[in-house]
C-alpha cells in the first residue's frame, strides 16, 4: 500500500509526506450523546450535467441524500440547505426547497433522524428589497413552504434585511413578526461578516456586543418560540457571554469552527450544543467524541477532537466564506463522493497549497480513512495542477 506522496510547499519545493495509520472511528453511533449536534451538510454536485456551473446548479441527488444518511448513522443531525457557502453562492431557493423535501422524505426512514432546514430571504435579491415589509414577506414565503413539508426551521440571517434596515428596531420588528407566527420553535442563526460580508452590521450595529443586546432582546422575548441560537462569530468569549444570558431552555448552538471542542465541553456555568460546518468534514471523529462525552469520558473527548481543531482552523481560514471547498475535498478524499466538483464551481476557491496542507492536517487528525485512496486522489488533483507527486 503506497502511503507516501510528495506535496507542494510554500517555497515551491515538493516534500515527501508519509501518511500515518488512520484512527478507527466507529461508523455507527454507539452511545447516546448528551449534546445536540447538527452538521451543516454539503450538497454533491452533478459533474456530468450540461450546465454552466457559475450560472446554473445541478445536484447529484442520490449521493447527496446518501451523505445525509451517513451523518444520521453517526448520530449527527442535518442542518439542511442553510449554509451560506451554498445558499446565495450557487444554490438557489427552488433547488434548496427540493433539497429540503428530499431530505425530509429520507429522514422518515431513519429512526431518530434529526433535521432542521434553513429559511431565509435569498429568493429576494438584496437590491430588490425596498422595505422591511418586503423582507417579512420573503421570510414568510420560505417558512410556509418548509412547514408545509413538515420541516422545522433554522431562521437564517437575511442579506436583504441587512441592506434595508436602518436601526435595531427594524430587526426587532422583523423577528417579532416571524417568531410570533412559526409553528414550532426555531433555531436563529447569527452569522458574522467573516462568513458573509453582506451581513456586516447585523442586528443594527457594527459593534458585536451592541448587536448581541438586540439579539438577546429578541430571543428572550420569544423564548417559547426559540429552540436556540447558532452564533457564528469565531469568538468563544462572545459566545460564552451570550450563552450565559439566554433564557432557561434556549440552547446555544456553537457555530465557532475555531473553538468548538472547548465550547461543546463547556464549563461550570454551561455548555454549547453544536451546529457546525466542520462536523461535515470530521463526522466520524465528532460522533466518537460526542459518544465519549456522553459516557462521561472527557479525556477521550479531548483526545479525539483536539487534533481536528488545526484542520478546522485551516479549512475556515480567511476568506472564511470559501470553507466549503475544504469540506467537499475531505468528502472526496474519503470516498464519500467520486469527484471534486462543487456547486458554483467553488472547487477553485482554494489553492493547491491550501489543499495540500489540508491533506497533512487531516492525516494528523486520523481522518483519512483509506490512506491509499487518499494518496491516489491527491495525486490526481496535483496532476491537474501540473505537479508530479
Amino acid at each position: 500500500m503506497n502511503t507516501a506522496i510528495r506535496l507542494p510547499t510554500s517555497n515551491g519545493a515538493l516534500d515527501e509526506f508519509r501518511l500515518s495509520v488512520p484512527r478507527d472511528f466507529p461508523q455507527l453511533a454507539a452511545t447516546p450523546f448528551n449534546r445536540i449536534a447538527y452538521s451543516a451538510a454539503h450538497v454533491v454536485a452533478d459533474p456530468r450535467a450540461d450546465i454552466d456551473p457559475w450560472l446554473d446548479c445541478a445536484i447529484d441527488w442520490d449521493t447527496t441524500i446518501a451523505y445525509r444518511q451517513h451523518l444520521w448513522r453517526l448520530g449527527l443531525g442535518v442542518a439542511e440547505a442553510m449554509d451560506t457557502a451554498q445558499r446565495g453562492m450557487g444554490l438557489d431557493w427552488p433547488t434548496s426547497l427540493e433539497l429540503i423535501r428530499r431530505s425530509l422524505e429520507a429522514a422518515r426512514d431513519v429512526p431518530g433522524a434529526l433535521i432542521a432546514s434553513g429559511a431565509g430571504t435569498d429568493h429576494l435579491a438584496p437590491e430588490a428589497a425596498k422595505s422591511i415589509d418586503d423582507v417579512i414577506r420573503a421570510y414568510e414565503e420560505q417558512i410556509a413552504a418548509i412547514e408545509k413539508l413538515g420541516g422545522r426551521i433554522i431562521l437564517m440571517a437575511s442579506r436583504a434585511l441587512a441592506r434595508v434596515a436602518r436601526s435595531a428596531a427594524d430587526y426587532e420588528r422583523v423577528y417579532d413578526r416571524i417568531l410570533s407566527q412559526v409553528r414550532e420553535p426555531v433555531i436563529i442563526h447569527w452569522l458574522g461578516d467573516m462568513f458573509d460580508p453582506a451581513l456586516a452590521g447585523y442586528w443594527g450595529s457594527a459593534d458585536p456586543m451592541a448587536a448581541m443586546e438586540v439579539a438577546l432582546r429578541v430571543i428572550n422575548a420569544h423564548a417559547a418560540k426559540v429552540d436556540g441560537v447558532k452564533i457564528s462569530l469565531l469568538d468563544k468569549d462572545k459566545e460564552i457571554a451570550m450563552r450565559r444570558r439566554l433564557q432557561p431552555g434556549v440552547r446555544m448552538y456553537t457555530g465557532d469552527d475555531f473553538n468548538y471542542a472547548e465550547l461543546i465541553a463547556g464549563d461550570a456555568s454551561g455548555h454549547s450544543d453544536a451546529l457546525l460546518g466542520i462536523f461535515d468534514a470530521i463526522a466520524p471523529a465528532a460522533s466518537a467524541a460526542l459518544a465519549a462525552l456522553g459516557a462521561g469520558d472527557r479525556a477521550r473527548f479531548d483526545a479525539i477532537l483536539e487534533p481536528t481543531v488545526p484542520l478546522s482552523r485551516h479549512i475556515f481560514k480567511a476568506p472564511t466564506r470559501f470553507y466549503k471547498t475544504g469540506v467537499v475535498f475531505m468528502a472526496y478524499l474519503n470516498g464519500l463522493q467520486d469527484h471534486f466538483v462543487m456547486v458554483g464551481g467553488q472547487q477553485g476557491a482554494r489553492s493547491v497549497l491550501h489543499l495540500a496542507e489540508l491533506f497533512r492536517l487531516a492525516d494528523r487528525a486520523g481522518l483519512l480513512a483509506d490512506p491509499a485512496r487518499a494518496v491516489a486522489r491527491m495525486r490526481s488533483l496535483l496532476a491537474v495542477h501540473g505537479i508530479e507527486a
